[in-house]
């Protein structure tokens, strides 16, 4: 059950990492008005925080697909490459983004949204055997 909480623990922290990236890519980050701070933002600075942006829309859908999974009994072992390739082409993703690949980019969103996918039809799986 370890690599899964830390597959959810990777994605639900991962947003924070491309926000990180930006703030120390771009100008001088102003707390006091990041809104307008952001919305400056262009070139890479700019991509970092598209894909934390990115990376907040498609960590519930994953989360909820695992929690499912774990919630209809599904063994751990059929939801942990799920998990793993989620993680790792969701890092894949924001380094697309980050690089300005925006085909590779694309590619590798399809299948990262595979991996969120699957998890929820894993119960069905278990219930045709």
């Amino acid at each position: 059950m370890s690599v899964l909480v830390t597959c959810l623990l990777a994605a639900g922290l991962m947003p924070y990492l491309f926000t990180a990236v930006a703030k120390l890519a771009g100008p001088r980050f102003d707390n006091r008005d990041p809104r307008t701070w952001q919305a400056r933002l262009s070139g890479f600075p700019q991509r970092a925080h598209a894909a934390h942006l990115n990376a907040f829309e498609a960590f519930p859908l994953f989360a909820v697909g695992v929690l499912f999974s774990l919630q209809q009994q599904v063994a751990v072992e059929a939801i942990q490459p799920w998990a793993i390739g989620f993680v790792v082409l969701r890092l894949a993703y924001g380094l697309c983004y980050l690089l300005d690949r925006p085909t590779l980019r694309s590619l590798v969103w399809l299948l990262a949204l595979i991996c969120a996918l699957r998890p929820y039809l894993l119960p069905l799986q278990a219930a045709g055997s």
